[in-house]
């Protein structure tokens, strides 16, 4: 016997970058929904882009069935930002296409007649999920994203599994580098924050671990290395954050940062710490860029759990009618929080942070 929801019908989309878990957070949204609640489900292809173009379809269980291991998302994914406006230059006038995109989520919207928009994504996906809110549209929220930099939530999914696949990565690495006796640079996603490079970087033993929360000093990182190869250590393992930057950087605009930049002539910030090392140390040094490998493949079984446990209490909510809130993981359990609340927000690394300390107490240099 299906029990009484306030919400009859939903549409679903997966937005920003795709991550392990997805599948999974559809899957437990959509089989409680549908098994307890017997609603209605609109799967909505390609992100926020699926909803303005309304390139959607009717899912049922057989669609949302065997998905729980696979990676990526059967919705498909963009990075499309409705309410970034975009000055066009056209006859009779200019105009802003920020303002039709909307509109046309607001209409497709009503056409397809939902009673709520279940958005799956991370700091962007749940901001634009907060301002369609604002504009009068019923919106549950889900957490996902391999930087754990959403605030809210003392998780997110997709971290767990990016840092086994980090980690893994690290350990290959060592190997490597002490067979060549060398300084191995690996660069890792964190362009605001750096939970996974901080994390992975213990886990995997990292010598040197850099983050954005944390402007580094290239001296300092030579002098540890030295005292390392002095110590009868001929090798190091540097493991770097992608947004990490320098002292001197970090007292620069953004743009005169970018200029400073492309004066490097290095492709990316693991490549010119390594240059750097090198120039300071004159040890042989390589850097590595792990990339997208992160955030392919199955999810680790935590993050089929998380997604799972997130899925189904965002059933819950539609169910009762809670929305404009954002599922989360609160210590210990599964509960929410009002979109007002990830919106606009990077949850970032504090400098007090238990884990800096751990990392610090068993001798890795912060870059300070």
């Amino acid at each position: 016997m299906t029990r009484p929801s306030v919400t009859r019908t939903f549409g679903i989309l997966t937005a920003g970058g795709d991550c392990p878990g997805l599948n999974a957070a559809i899957r437990g949204v959509c089989r409680a929904a549908y098994d307890r609640y017997d609603m209605h489900i609109i799967g909505i292809a390609n992100g926020y882009r699926g909803l303005i173009d309304e390139d959607v379809r009717i899912l049922k269980p057989e669609d949302f069935s065997g998905i729980l291991t696979r990676g990526g998302t059967i919705l498909g994914a963009s990075r499309e930002k409705p309410f970034k406006r975009t000055l066009v230059r056209s006859q009779p006038k200019d105009y802003e296409i920020g303002e039709d995109k909307v509109t046309a989520i607001k209409e497709n919207y009503r056409k397809l007649k939902l009673d709520c928009l279940v958005v799956l994504g991370g700091n962007g996906t749940n901001t634009t999920g907060y301002l369609l809110a604002q504009e009068g549209l019923n919106v549950v929220g889900l957490p996902k994203t391999i930087d754990n930099d959403i605030a809210g939530t003392d998780r997110t999914f997709g971290f767990n599994s990016a840092l086994a696949i980090s980690t893994d990565a690290i350990d290959r690495l060592h190997s490597t580098a002490q067979s060549h006796n060398r300084v191995m640079v690996i660069e890792l996603m964190g362009h605001k924050a750096g939970w996974l490079a901080l994390y992975a970087g213990v886990a995997g033993g990292g010598d040197v671990i850099l983050l954005p929360e944390i402007p580094y000093d290239i001296k300092a990182i030579g002098r540890h290395l030295v005292q390392r190869a002095q110590s009868g250590k001929a090798f190091s393992i540097v493991v770097v954050a992608e947004g990490a930057l320098s002292v001197e950087e970090a007292k620069m605009e953004k743009k005169d940062r970018k200029k400073y930049r492309e004066q490097t002539a290095a492709p990316s910030i693991g490549y010119r710490v390594a240059k750097e090392i090198e120039a300071e140390t004159k040890m042989e040094t390589r850097a590595t860029i792990l990339g997208y490998v992160q955030r392919g493949g199955i999810p680790s079984a935590s993050d089929r759990v998380l997604a799972t446990s997130l899925g189904t209490a965002a059933a819950e909510l539609l169910a009762r009618g809670e929305y404009g809130r954002m599922v989360a993981l609160i210590g210990d359990g599964i509960g929410s929080v009002d979109l007002s609340v990830p919106a606009g927000k990077v949850k970032t690394v504090p400098q007090d942070h238990y884990m800096i300390d751990t990392a610090v107490s068993v001798g890795t240099c912060m870059g300070v």
